[in-house]
This record gives C-alpha cells, sequence and structure tokens, in this order.
C-alpha cells in the first residue's frame, strides 16, 4: 500500500536554453504528496516517472521564456511559483492523483565551460549598476542646489525689478511735484534746483572754488588745497609733479586781493 501522508521530494537538474539563448544549469526540488490514491494505482502506469517528464516540461518551458539574467538572479522565485502552476496542471491532465506542494529553484549556474565569461558579465552588470547608482547620487546631490540658485537669482531679478520700478515712480511723482512748484515761483525753484546739484557735486570732492560777486569781479580761481595741505611745513611729503606749481606763494595773494569773495570747502 501507499503512504498517502508521506511528504515525497523528487530533484531535477539540467541544461536549459533561456530566452535570449544562453545556456544555464538549473537545479530544482519538487515536494509532493499523494492526494488520490486510486487515479495513482490505476489511471497511470508508473506516475513518479510521469511527474519526472511533467517537471522536465514544465521547467524548459518557464526557463526557456525567461531571461537569462532573471534566471541566474532574482527570478527564480517568481520561476518556482510558474513551475508549480504548470505542473500541476500537467498531472491533473494525467489524473496521476499527485499533488505538488511546493516547488524550490535552486541557484543556477552557467555551465563549467563558460563560468569564466559568465562571472565577466557579472561582474560588468555590477559595474554598471554601482555606476548608475552613483550617477543618481551626483544628480540628486546636483539637481536641487542648481534649482536653489536659480530661485536665488529668480527671487533676486524681481527685488531688482520691484526696486528699479518703485525708483522710477518715486522720482515720477518727485518731478510732478517739482513741476507744479516751478510754475508757482520759477526763479526760486531754478536756484534751489542749481544749489542743490552744486551741494551734490562739491560733497565729493576737496577742490576749493572761490569765484567773485555778481557785482565784482566774475573769475573763476581754482585753490588746489589737498596738494597745499599736502606741501605744508608740517607735512614732510615730497612735492612733485602738479603739486608743486600749486604753492601758497603763488595762489593766496591772488586770494586776498579778491573783494568779498566767498568760498566753499568739502572734504
Amino acid at each position: 500500500m501507499e503512504n498517502v501522508t508521506r511528504e515525497r521530494a523528487y530533484t531535477k537538474q539540467g541544461q536549459m536554453l533561456t530566452e535570449d539563448e544562453n545556456i544555464v544549469e538549473v537545479p530544482l526540488t519538487v515536494q509532493y504528496k499523494i492526494s488520490n490514491l486510486q487515479d495513482f494505482v490505476l489511471n497511470v502506469d508508473q506516475p513518479e516517472i510521469s511527474l519526472q517528464h511533467a517537471t522536465d516540461s514544465a521547467l524548459r518551458h518557464v526557463v526557456g521564456s525567461t531571461a537569462m539574467d532573471q534566471v541566474l538572479t532574482e527570478g527564480r522565485e517568481l520561476m518556482a511559483s510558474e513551475i508549480k502552476e504548470r505542473l500541476q496542471r500537467f498531472l491533473d491532465t494525467y489524473r496521476t492523483g499527485i499533488t505538488v506542494t511546493q516547488v524550490n529553484v535552486q541557484s543556477a549556474a552557467a555551465p563549467r565551460e563558460v563560468q569564466e565569461a559568465f562571472d565577466d558579465v557579472i561582474r560588468a552588470r555590477e559595474d554598471e549598476q554601482r555606476s548608475r547608482n552613483q550617477a543618481e547620487t551626483y544628480a540628486n546631490g546636483v539637481v536641487p542646489e542648481a534649482r536653489g540658485q536659480a530661485q536665488r537669482i529668480l527671487e533676486d531679478a524681481n527685488g531688482y525689478r520691484d526696486e528699479t520700478v518703485s525708483r522710477a515712480k518715486g522720482e515720477a511723482d518727485r518731478f510732478t511735484k517739482l513741476v507744479a512748484e516751478y510754475r508757482k515761483a520759477p526763479e526760486v525753484t531754478r536756484q534751489r534746483l542749481y544749489l542743490d546739484t552744486m551741494q551734490e557735486v562739491f560733497s565729493s570732492t576737496s577742490k576749493v572754488l572761490v569765484t567773485g560777486n555778481k557785482n565784482g569781479q566774475s573769475n573763476l580761481l581754482y585753490l588746489p588745497l589737498d596738494k597745499m595741505i599736502q606741501n605744508s611745513p608740517g607735512n614732510n611729503a615730497p612735492v612733485t609733479g602738479s603739486a608743486a606749481a600749486g604753492n601758497n606763494t603763488d595762489v593766496v595773494p591772488h586770494v586776498t586781493d579778491l573783494p568779498q569773495t566767498r568760498t566753499r570747502e568739502t572734504r
């Protein structure tokens, strides 16, 4: 009598041709038990031989529709599930009375004759994956930084635009108000603009201009006070070039002779 409760196992190993036309050696183990004793004993002659043939057929069909890298790496679990389903379908068709409980596809490998070449391929694939990961890591670091810089430049440009527009509007408003004041008192406004302009010009220079009054002299004298201070007795700096031409004895006597002169000095 056959024991219907005992878990049985069958091991198969052989060279298979993958979908991309590479030869690999695939070992697997099939675990099964007798689920219908009548079918197992009466319907099929040597049902376990039928199991072996069905296993070989299912294995070749699944491996033949799978790429080599899937067979050698992470595709074994999916292959085992497909082999079990196909194998059980064959056994049910034959009415062998056998139920497959588990199919384990062990680590597949290339034939010994080409194992070295396969190892080179695997190393090259690993190098490719490592380079891709490094490139993705670099991109993940550079792209956000570039986006941040672009956003900062955009915000700076918007700030500059707003500042320029506001300044232009302020200048336009000031000019509008100035025109209104000019129409009320042209002479006063003109004099004020002149004084403001001269103050702005002379505020950034150390030169002094001496002019006569309206009823007196109209000549314009230039006093190089910066050179005169540099050449003063308390200053030991040497006198060279144009500085020598602007000493006290040449310029000051003319200044004292001018009646009612007005000076403006800013440093």
